[in-house]
C-alpha cells in the first residue's frame, strides 16, 4: 500500500508538527481535535511557520506555501477525519485508557488497509494495539519536538505486526525527510530510555549541591559535547512529562534506575513546569535570556 492520506489525532506541540511537516512532503492532511479553538490555533501556528521559516526565507515560493496550507483539513468529527485515511498518527495525551479508546473506536470507523500509528514517548506500543482487531496493522511511530526539524523517528514494533506495516511506515517517515530507527516495544524505547537516566542523575546532582543546573549543563557541554545541558533539556521537555513519562516506564518496570527523581515531583507541585511556562531549573525571560533560578535558597 503507497501512503497518500495522513490523518494525525491531536493539533497540540507534535500533532500540528507532525501534520505541517506531512503536509509539506505532499501528503493530503486531516488534522483532528476534539476542540475546534485548539485545531484554529494550531493552523494559525502552521501558517505562521511556513511564512516566517519556508516563504520569508525563499527555501519554498508564495504558491508553494499555498499549496501546503491547502492539502491541510481539519475536523472534530472523528469518524469523518479517519473513514478514509491511510494512516493515522496518534497524537494525543499520554493516558493509556484514552488512547486505547481512541484506538477501539477508529477500529470500527476505519478501512482494512488503515494503519495506525501512536506518538506514544513511553507508553508501551503493544498494550495500545491490544484495543484494535488490527494488530498486525499498529506501530509506533515517536516523533522528536518539533517535529518539522528534528530528523530521528523511533518505529517501534509491538508484538502481532507484520512486516508489511513496518515497510511502509519506514518508507513513510524516509518520504519525511526522516531517519527512521526501529526499536522493540519496550519501556522508554532509545531515547527516553537513556534521556531519564541522564534527567534523573543531573536532578539528583542539584537536589545533592555537588553542583548547580548551570555547572551540571556547562560540565556536559563542554566534556561530553552535547549541544544542551541535561537541566536545559529537561526545561524544554516539560517537568511534568518527565514526571509522566518516568512514572509510565516505573509501572511497567519497577527497576529503581527508573524512579523519578523528587525534585521534578517539587518542581511540579511549585508551578514550576520548564521553559513552557518560563520556570524551571533556569528562569526565562521574554527578551530570551535566562538565569539560573533559586530553589531552595
Amino acid at each position: 500500500m503507497k501512503i497518500q492520506k495522513v490523518t494525525v489525532l491531536g493539533s497540540g506541540t507534535m500533532g500540528h508538527g507532525i501534520a505541517q511537516v506531512s503536509a509539506m512532503k505532499g501528503f493530503n492532511v486531516t488534522l483532528y481535535d476534539i476542540d475546534d479553538g485548539m485545531l484554529k490555533k494550531a493552523m494559525a501556528i502552521i501558517e505562521k511557520n511556513i511564512e516566517k521559516h519556508f516563504v520569508a526565507k525563499e527555501k519554498i515560493t508564495r504558491e508553494e506555501g499555498d499549496a501546503i496550507i491547502k492539502r491541510l483539513n481539519t475536523s472534530t468529527d472523528l469518524k469523518e477525519a479517519v473513514k478514509d485515511t491511510d494512516l493515522v498518527i496518534e497524537a494525543i495525551p499520554e493516558n493509556m485508557e484514552l488512547k486505547k479508546k481512541v484506538f477501539a473506536e477508529m477500529d470500527s470507523y476505519c478501512p482494512e488497509k488503515t494503519i495506525f500509528a501512536s506518538n506514544t514517548s513511553v507508553l508501551p506500543v503493544t498494550a495500545i494495539a491490544g484495543a484494535t482487531n488490527r494488530k498486525d496493522k499498529c506501530v509506533g511511530l515517536h516523533f522528536f519536538n518539533p517535529a518539522v526539524v528534528m530528523k530521528l523517528v523511533e518505529v517501534v514494533k509491538p508484538i502481532g505486526i507484520s512486516e508489511e506495516t513496518l515497510n511502509i511506515v519506514v518508507d513513510f517517515c524516509k518520504q519525511l525527510g526522516k531517519v527512521p530507527v526501529k526499536v522493540k516495544d519496550v519501556p522508554g524505547f532509545i531515547v527516553n530510555r537513556l534521556l531519564g537516566l541522564l534527567y534523573h542523575e543531573a536532578a539528583q546532582i542539584v537536589l545533592e549541591g555537588t553542583a548547580t543546573a548551570e555547572e551540571v549543563d556547562t560540565a556536559m557541554k563542554l566534556g561530553a559535547g552535547h549541544p544542551m545541558g541535561p537541566c536545559e533539556l529537561a526545561d524544554f521537555g516539560g517537568f511534568d512529562i518527565i514526571v509522566n513519562a518516568g512514572d509510565a516506564v516505573y509501572q511497567y518496570t519497577h527497576a529503581e534506575k527508573d524512579a523519578v527523581n523528587i525534585l521534578y515531583r517539587k518542581m511540579v507541585e511549585a508551578g514550576r513546569l520548564g521553559r513552557k511556562n518560563g520556570k524551571g531549573f533556569y528562569d526565562y525571560n521574554e527578551d530570551g535570556t535566562k538565569s539560573q533560578a533559586k530553589l531552595f535558597d
